[in-house]
């Protein structure tokens, strides 16, 4: 079969021909590959960034937002059935601590996990992949054009839902309207696709989201937004530490940039009791100076939370299969309009080491 891998550490690319994966357990699900999203992280891989092949290889199989259709299943799978189509999810734990032998490795505590496609496993740009009943969810059929957004919309609902439960667990009045975020001013700093689908799980809970980024207003991602409710913020022309002056104090920020300078400067528009949920992943290593004490006092004056959110166990992607439903009920065709790029896997190259000016998320179509 036919595969796309890297040498971590170098630039080297390629496609190459890897032996057809088969199942040896009864709780093996074998997938073939229909398409799989780049992000950031694949293009950081790409360009030499952080990566790890597996044991015994100097290759690795990049892409970990998959979406296929199961051929065979192990005699003890219960949760799909061949025809399905499915995902699965991309971390797998140490196999030392209790949060991974819960199926929790987003939450592991020794740090020896592993990820598909990232650190240490293959990943899934190939044909087919096979891999435990434990990591899939199913996804449904009316799903099929936008179910490659499973993965990324993941990572927004568990950053979202963790500074939910904080909230609730710490404000005496979290609890007066059906959801914390009914009626809460909302922003989403960073329209990629993290960032939007962000936007679509906090409008679903109806929230008042802004969104934040310094591109045209009438470029893809602001009118995006716009249609599914969200209101623009041209950071160009309202400055980041002026947010709560001009617009007003955000209940909770939804951080996608992974620029620390401007992480830093957005804590000026926190509320107060408000709470500053982080998932970008700044690039590099240039010392950035910020007034520390002025930030200490902020966040303990007005008790506010800065949280950090990374990866995603499969309940998070099961939310994110619901929310998706719910989303195209709601917005209809819409939601797949956020898939702005699709690429034969064969032409992997441009996709992979280049960004559109006007694209959203970027795909590689594996059978049409």
């Amino acid at each position: 079969m036919k595969a796309i891998t890297i040498v971590p550490g170098t630039t080297t690319i390629r496609l190459v021909d890897r032996e057809e994966p088969t199942i040896v357990t009864p709780d093996e699900i074998k997938i073939q590959m229909r398409c799989v999203g780049i992000c950031g992280t694949d293009r950081e891989e790409v360009a030499g960034g952080r990566s790890l092949a597996p044991d015994g290889r100097n290759e690795l199989i990049i892409g970990h937002e998959m979406f296929g259709q199961v051929v065979e299943v192990g005699k003890g799978v219960t949760r799909v059935k061949p025809g399905d189509f499915a995902v699965f999810t991309d971390r797998r734990g140490c196999g030392e601590c209790i949060p991974c032998g819960m199926n929790r490795s987003d939450m592991c505590n020794t740090g020896k996990f592993h990820e598909r496609g990232i650190w240490g496993l293959d990943g899934f740009q190939t044909e087919y992949v096979v891999d435990k009943e434990q990591y899939v969810v199913c996804v449904p059929a009316e799903l099929e054009p936008v179910g490659v957004l499973t993965e990324p919309l993941s990572v927004a609902e568990k950053a979202i839902d963790e500074a939910i439960r904080v909230q609730i667990a710490r404000l005496p009045d979290a609890q007066t309207t059906p959801d914390w975020l009914f009626e809460r001013r909302c922003l989403v700093a960073g329209l990629g696709p993290i960032g939007l689908l962000a936007a679509v799980a906090l409008s679903l809970r109806g929230a008042e989201v802004y969104g934040l980024d310094i591109v045209e207003p009438n470029s893809a991602r602001p009118e995006w937004l716009e249609h599914i409710g969200g209101k623009y913020i041209d950071g160009r022309q309202v400055p980041v530490d002026r947010i709560d002056k001009s617009i007003g104090s955000m209940d909770l920020i939804f951080d996608a940039t992974g620029v620390p300078k401007l992480e830093f400067n957005l804590l000026d528009a926190l509320a107060y009791n408000g709470v500053y949920v982080v998932t970008g992943i700044p690039g590099g290593d240039r010392p950035l100076e910020i007034p520390g004490a002025e930030l200490m006092r902020q966040l303990v004056l007005k008790n506010q939370l800065l949280l950090g959110s990374v990866n995603n166990p499969r309940a998070y992607f099961q939310m994110a299969v619901d929310d998706l439903s719910m989303a195209q009920l709601r917005w209809g065709d819409h939601i797949k309009k956020l898939i702005t790029n699709r690429y034969p896997y064969t032409e992997f190259v441009k996709p992979l080491t280049q960004h559109e000016a006007d694209e959203i998320k970027v795909v590689l179509e594996w059978k049409v």
